[in-house]
This record gives C-alpha cells, structure tokens and sequence, in this order.
C-alpha cells in the first residue's frame, strides 16, 4: 500500500451491491477516492480502493466501526489500512515444522529491525507453539491430524488479527486460490531453490540429483500458480563436491532466511513495485539491499572476453554469424 494513503479491501459476492453503499459513506465523511481496482473470480468480487482522509470528518476509530457495519449488513469482508507511517503494519506468519525463519523473523521484531508488528503465527502443526511463545505470539493451530489445515479458520483469524501481509516461513502447504485472491500481493513465501529452478516439493532433492554447482533460495510474492509469483530476493552457495542433499539444506537454510527477511523489510518500506510479473525496486538508487549474491561475487567474476562482433563488422574486419 501507499504509504500516505488509506487502503480499504471489499471482497464479497459480486453482486451483493455493497461498493454503492461504501461509496456512499464515504462521501459522507469527505474522504476522497484516488484509486478503484477490481477483480472477480468465480463469483467473488476484490474491491480496492485507495483514498485520501486528510479532510475525514470522523475518526478512524469510528470509520471503521461504519465500515464493520456495512460489512456484517452485507455479508462481506472490509478491511482498512491506514498509512503505515501512522501505524506499524501487522504481519502473520504461517509456518509447518522448520523453526529457522521463524526464528530469524521474530528475533528482527523483537530487535525492532522488521517495520511491522509480527501479530499471530499460524501453523497445520503444533510444534513450533513454543517458539511463538517465547516471544508472546498468538499461536493458533489449523491443521487436522495429517496437517491439512481449515482454509475457513485462517481466513478468520488473517480478519481478526487486521493483517497487512503473510510471511510463508516454510509453510509447506500450498495456499487456495481462495487466500491468495483475497491477499493478492500480500503474501510473501521462501522456496529452497533458485526459481525458476526446481519448483514444487523437494527442491533441495531436486538441485542434488541434477548434480547442481551453484544451488540457492528465492523469496517471491505468491500467485495462483506454484512457485510462479514475481520474485524478490534470491541468495546462493556452491555446492561443495560429494555434498548430499542434507549438505544442501544445511547451507540454504540460512539464506531461506535472510532472503525472506530481506523481501519482507522491501515490502513494508515500499521499495518493490510488480510490473509484467517482475519485482523492481521503486528506487534502485535509494535502496540499500540485497537482491541477489553478494557483490563480491562480481568482482570476483571475469569481466572480458565478450562477444563484440558489432564492433568488428563496423571496422570491417570480419563477417557477422548467426546467433545459437
């Protein structure tokens, strides 16, 4: 979101009539809509709407209460953002078993080097509870017996909890259609495999027995298709000779972390803006980050020979080739 700008999502029945009413209200409270995007799909409707509540006649307080009003008379979800230079953004955190990024998230809260307020973890198993804990974290566990986890119960607890963004800290379950949509560039997840390399389970597995020398992990916004969404940061390590696929794990998991601790500090900064399915950084001059291998690695890269035979058909010293 706008970080000088109120953001309110609808998403509801297509045809509940609800974006008249909401207009309505807010006409009545002089705030100004900049910006509507809408999206529907298979029957449910994503309304956005960017406004201005500089001239607001009403608190915040009870401008969400009436936006809560219109939402329960229509049966709706309605969430409001205010700027995030006024209030730290809500994070959740969706985990499985792997404590690492967990970890490294909740340390750089406690820290005060995250820029948003870690508000629940959420997991289909309970083992990592006491972690939460230890950082008095809401733990909440919506997996059965198997780990499948009640889609309803999270969608109600990302409400309850007003979240701005979902962290994936080796979430190992694939998200609905139905969450992402609802959370469309809001979701944040961490692959063990530099995409779009090896996507899907197993990645680690998957690099080891393609025999890989430079293996790595990519933080990438979620979409509807697996492992697909625009990416964000990426890190990478060799892979020593005779290394299993342990070996492997063991090196990139702290990079799993570091990489989705990165994208999710860019993400709550306004540094990332997707265009045609890629991240770019809003400002590429300003911004003090890591995107990928250290820079290091390109002073260490050879600089010379490249292909230069443009150059050379100009001074007329040989004949151009087709490309491979």
């Amino acid at each position: 979101m706008s970080r000088d700008r109120t953001e309110i999502t609808i998403v509801g029945d297509e045809d509940s009539g609800v974006i008249a009413d909401a207009t309505d209200l807010l006409f009545e409270h002089d705030v100004d809509i900049v910006d509507l995007d809408q999206a529907v799909r298979e029957g449910t409707c994503r309304t956005t709407l960017q406004v201005e509540i500089d001239e607001m006649t009403v608190s915040r307080d009870r401008f969400r209460e009436e936006l809560d009003d219109l939402a329960d008379e229509f049966a709706v979800d309605v969430q409001v953002r205010f700027p995030s230079s006024c209030e730290n953004q809500s994070l959740a955190v969706l985990v499985t078993k792997e404590s690492h990024c967990l970890e490294a998230l909740l340390e750089a809260w406690e820290n005060d080097e995250l820029g948003a307020d870690i508000e629940v973890v959420i997991g289909n198993h309970d083992i990592l509870r006491p972690l939460a804990a230890a950082y008095d974290v809401p733990f909440y566990d919506i997996g059965d017996e198997n780990g499948t986890p009640d889609e309803g119960e999270l969608l109600e607890l990302l409400s309850e909890y007003e979240i701005d963004l979902i962290a994936l800290a080796r979430y190992i379950q694939i998200l609905s259609p139905e969450v992402v949509f609802r959370y469309e560039k809001r979701i944040i997840n961490v692959h063990p495999s530099l995409l779009p390399a090896f996507p899907g389970a197993a990645a680690y597995r998957q690099a080891h027995e393609a025999g890989v020398r430079i293996a790595g992990v990519t933080a990438h916004y979620v979409t509807t298709d697996l492992d697909q969404g625009p990416i964000i940061t990426q890190r990478a390590f060799n892979v020593p000779a005779g290394a299993s696929e342990a070996d492997l794990k063991e090196r990139g998991q702290p990079l799993e972390a570091d990489a989705l601790l990165e994208a999710i500090r860019l993400h709550l900064e306004d540094e990332l803006v997707v265009d045609d399915g890629q991240t770019k950084l809003a400002d590429p001059d300003g911004a003090d980050t890591q995107l990928g291998a250290p820079t290091a690695l390109d002073q260490a890269n050879p600089s010379r020979p490249i292909d230069n035979r443009e150059e050379l058909v100009a001074d007329g010293e040989t004949t151009a080739v087709a490309d491979d």
